[in-house]
Order: structure tokens, then sequence, then C-alpha cells
């Protein structure tokens, strides 16, 4: 596990939040090389598919050559969804390094553990809380801003305009 790959998927987290999108980040590394780099970007694509983990998991097969990414750890700054963690299991990723837990949607261990479970023929190794305060932070600070920008948005519509046509 290394510090530096997880600033990096913060950085994509960032580029994710500077478009409008939630703000999540995801680098894939192989012998110790950063292969693909994903975030979010559902409501630029206007798909469901479009989380962060998913387009670094493509970009990952490409370069490896294989949909198998076995020797490959997967540094995500949000937890991953239930379908995001059955591709890392599909994917049969090696490990997923987590920057914070997601208590509403996450499938690494909050409702579910879809990459440790019994059942499955691949289990993931799973590092959690690696630089925790900081992947959080990006979270809050755009969940707050856009809590702001709602709330103006309203206000404005609010607003009476005068209606300029009754005065022609």
């Amino acid at each position: 596990m290394n510090l530096k790959y997880m600033k990096e998927a913060i950085k994509e987290a960032k580029k994710a939040a500077k478009i409008g999108e939630v703000p999540i980040g995801c680098v894939i590394v192989y012998e110790d090389k950063i292969i693909a780099r994903g975030y979010n970007k559902r409501n630029t694509r206007k798909t469901t598919l479009a989380h962060a983990e998913l387009i670094a998991i493509q970009k990952a097969s490409k370069v490896i050559g294989d949909w198998r990414l076995e020797n490959c750890v997967m540094y995500v700054t949000l937890e991953p969804c239930q379908m995001c963690s059955g591709a890392i299991v599909q994917a049969r990723m090696k490990e997923v390094v987590i920057g914070t837990m997601n208590p509403k949607a996450g499938c690494a261990g909050s409702i579910l553990n879809i990459l440790q479970m019994e059942e499955f023929n691949h289990k993931v190794e799973l590092i959690t809380g690696v630089m925790e305060e900081e992947c959080a932070a990006v979270l809050q600070e755009f969940f707050k801003n856009l809590r702001v920008k709602n709330k103006f948005e309203k206000e404005i519509q609010s607003m009476e305009i005068p209606n300029f046509n009754k005065f022609n």
C-alpha cells in the first residue's frame, strides 16, 4: 500500500468535482506503476455505468490485454457500490485500497462485503481508511457547495420577475 497512489486517486476525484460530478476517483496500479485512472462521469456520459472504478477497470484491461487484473491494486477514494464491487471481483483484482467508507451504499464492508464473500470463487484483499479524512473532505466540500448552489437557484426562481412585455 502506497499513499502516493491514494493521492493520485484524490486528484481524479477533484477532476470529477470540477465538472459537477460526484467526486470519486480511482487509480489501478500494476507492478508499482499506475496503468489506469478514472473518475465519475455518470452525468456527463448520461449512463449509470460511468463510475470511476468501471472506467479505470476498462482502461486497465486494455493496458494488460486481458480482463483478468489479478496482480493489480485499485486505490479508490470512496467505498465501491454493489455494481463496482461485482466488477472488481469479476476482474480478479488482487487488492482494493479504500479512502472513506460509504454507509449508505458501500459494498466493501458497509452494507455488504461483496469483495470478500465466501460464496464467490475470488476474494479481494481489502484495506480501508487510507487518507480517510482527505477523501471524505473532497466529498463533503462538493455536497456543501451543491447545497449552496441549489439553494441559490431556488431563491432566484422564486423571485418575481417583472413582465416587461406589458409596457410595449
